[in-house]
């Protein structure tokens, strides 16, 4: 017999694979998590068997690869959360830090909005919202904006020491806005507040490198 929808969650870890699937079971799970992202977003209550129905998937591969109804949201949201992280790169690499940095903030926005009813479906399946979900969250988003932030502090567009806990802080309240209702222009008004905050004290393009080892003559008064 197959746990329901409802069973009891285990230890809140993803259901991953340890080594390489194959192909077509690779395909399998690639599909259970495009369709449970789409479903799950749309509502949160989704039965996980019209999950397995719709990616055209039995019960029992299914369960091989999500046991319980809180492996499967942790690993999409694992997935959207990576996906976002994974545009620091490429924004940096065709756009001045600044403007990365600025940019990646509307997209994380896009993302909070967009997957409202994901966020709905982790608070009602995770037995630990403050511990799994923000450990699973804080790798790769933390990685993201230090890179973001290194980038923008070696250019001199913001202001130096800023932390990507710091940063994390700073936008935190994009989470509390109404996805039903005019969220674009008050996260472009969060958005534009925190930008302005970090680039407060930002040395500029053309300052020197300040040197702190031994030997540096001191400033003259």
């Amino acid at each position: 017999m197959h746990p329901s929808k409802d069973a009891p969650a285990g230890s809140g870890t993803p259901a991953r694979p340890d080594g390489p699937l194959r192909s077509d079971a690779q395909r399998n799970r690639e599909r259970i998590l495009a369709v449970a992202l789409a479903e799950l977003t749309r509502s949160a209550d989704t039965p996980l068997s019209a999950i397995a129905k719709k990616a055209g998937v039995g019960q029992g591969t299914f369960y091989r690869n999500f046991p319980h109804r809180e492996a499967l949201v942790l690993e999409v949201y694992r997935y959207e959360v990576q996906q976002v992280a994974d545009t620091a790169p490429h924004l940096l690499a065709t756009r001045a830090p600044d403007q990365a940095l600025r940019e990646w903030m509307d997209r994380l926005a896009q993302y909070a909005m967009a997957k409202a009813g994901l966020a709905e479906a982790l608070r009602s399946a995770t037995s630990t919202p403050r511990g799994t979900l923000t450990k699973l969250g804080h790798g790769p988003m933390s990685s993201a904006v230090a890179l973001l932030l290194k980038a923008n502090e070696d250019a001199g567009t913001i202001r130096p020491g800023v932390t990507p806990d710091d940063f994390l802080l700073a936008i935190a309240g994009l989470w509390q806005l109404d996805p039903h209702g005019d969220w674009q222009a008050r996260a472009r008004r969060l958005l534009d507040l925190v930008m302005d905050g970090l680039r407060v004290g930002a040395p500029g393009p053309d300052a020197p490198t300040q040197e702190t080892g031994p030997g540096t003559p001191e400033q003259e008064s």
